[in-house]
């Protein structure tokens, strides 16, 4: 949809939704925060406001409905999916895709996937505590 009459420029050259969602223990989707999900938008937020990306905006999201694939963003403009599961999981995406504008085709999510691929689950626990990489 269109306004022309509000014909401007967005506000965010990019917005970023960082799921935060909590399910209660032991549910069988799992759930954003019991896999770092807040925590690392707390360090996306941080990076993010000390590398001054001008025009970029992290928020907490309740949940996005990919919890198996967790913890997830989603860049706007792009509708860009990431999967990630630590710091230097963000610093990638911080440095090739809100500063150069490149994908992390790693941490990558496709619209029809609905499960981690073998590189996407290194450095990870898995449901069962044993480390899923």
């Amino acid at each position: 949809m269109h306004n022309d009459s509000l014909d401007q420029k967005p506000y965010f050259k990019r917005h970023i939704f960082c799921c935060g969602n909590e399910r209660p223990a032991g549910h069988p989707r799992g759930c954003c925060k019991e896999k770092g999900g807040v925590d690392l938008r707390n360090y996306l937020k941080s990076r993010v406001s000390e590398l001054k990306i001008d025009g970029a905006r992290v928020n907490m999201a309740g949940c996005l409905d990919r919890c198996e694939l967790g913890a997830v963003m989603v860049i706007y403009p792009e509708g860009v999916w990431y999967t990630y599961a630590s710091r230097e999981d963000i610093d990638e995406i911080t440095d090739k895709h809100l500063m150069h504008g490149e994908i992390v085709e790693r941490l990558l999510l496709t619209n029809d996937q609905k499960e981690l691929r073998a590189e996407q689950k290194t450095g990870r626990t898995c449901d069962d505590g044993a480390a899923c990489g």
